[in-house]
C-alpha cells in the first residue's frame, strides 16, 4: 500500500510517516504541493493524504489538478481549517474523508482502513481497461471518463466478457456461449456485432486475432 502525504508541518509530517511506516505502509512525503504533483507523474499511489494550506499548490488545488489529469485516487484531507466553504469544496472535489487537526495518529489509520475497505468493495466490480475506460461487471456499465456509454444489451454482454478476460484471448466459441446462449450463430455474425462495439469505442481497445477471436489488453 503506497501513500502520498502532503503536509508542510515537518514535525507532524515526520510523525505521520514514522507511524504509517511502522504500521506497514509505504509513504512518500512532501511539504510542497508542486513537488507532490510531480511525484504523481513518476509513481502510482493507492491513497492521498493532503493538508489544505501548503506552499506553491494548496491541497484542494492539487486534487483538482490531479483530476484534470485523470488521476483518481481515494483522498483524505487533514487540516486545522474549520471554514465550511473549504470543507465543502474538498467534498465537492471528491475527497472521501476529512480529519481536523489536531488528531491522534491512530485516528488517522482508522479513517484510512475504513476508506480502503470502501474502495476495495468497489474495485472488485470495476475493471480498468484504459486510462479513460472502465467497466462495471456488477452493473454491466461501460464508463468513459466516468460517463456511462450507451450499449445495447448484447453489446454490454460482449464488453462484460472482454472485461472479465483482460489480457486473455476471447475466442468465437466463448462469445457464442456467453453472448448468444450457445445458439449456432456463425463467426461472421459475431464479427459484425463486435465491429459495432468497436465503432462505439473512442479508443482502439479490441484487438482482432484472425480466425481465433479477440483480445483486450490493458492500455495505461
Amino acid at each position: 500500500m503506497k501513500i502520498l502525504l502532503l503536509e508542510d508541518e515537518l514535525m507532524l509530517q515526520s510523525a505521520i510517516v514514522e507511524y504509517l511506516t511502522d504500521t506497514g505502509y509505504e509513504v512518500d512525503a512532501y511539504e510542497d504541493g508542486q513537488e507532490a504533483f510531480d511525484a504523481t507523474k513518476k509513481s502510482s499511489y493507492d491513497l492521498f493524504i493532503f493538508d489544505i494550506n501548503t506552499p506553491t499548490i494548496d491541497g484542494l488545488t492539487l486534487l483538482e489538478n490531479l483530476q484534470k489529469e485523470k488521476v483518481f485516487v481515494p483522498t483524505i484531507f487533514i487540516s486545522a481549517i474549520t471554514q465550511i466553504e473549504q470543507i465543502s469544496k474538498a467534498y465537492e472535489l471528491g475527497c472521501y474523508d476529512y480529519l481536523k487537526k489536531p488528531f491522534h495518529l491512530k485516528e488517522l489509520t482508522l479513517h484510512m482502513e475504513r476508506l480502503l475497505k470502501m474502495a476495495n468493495v468497489e474495485s472488485k466490480s470495476i475493471v480498468k481497461i484504459s486510462k479513460m475506460y472502465t467497466y462495471d461487471l456488477e452493473k454491466c456499465r461501460l464508463m468513459f471518463d466516468n460517463v456511462e456509454q450507451s450499449l445495447t444489451p448484447k453489446q454490454a454482454q460482449i464488453m462484460n466478457l472482454f472485461a472479465s478476460n483482460i489480457n486473455k484471448i476471447v475466442d468465437f466459441d466463448m462469445l457464442r456461449y456467453y453472448v448468444w446462449d450457445n445458439t449456432p450463430v456463425d463467426n461472421a455474425t459475431i464479427r459484425a456485432e463486435v465491429h459495432r462495439v468497436r465503432q462505439i469505442l473512442k479508443e482502439d481497445l479490441i484487438e482482432s486475432l484472425k480466425g481465433i477471436g479477440y483480445k483486450i489488453t490493458k492500455h495505461y
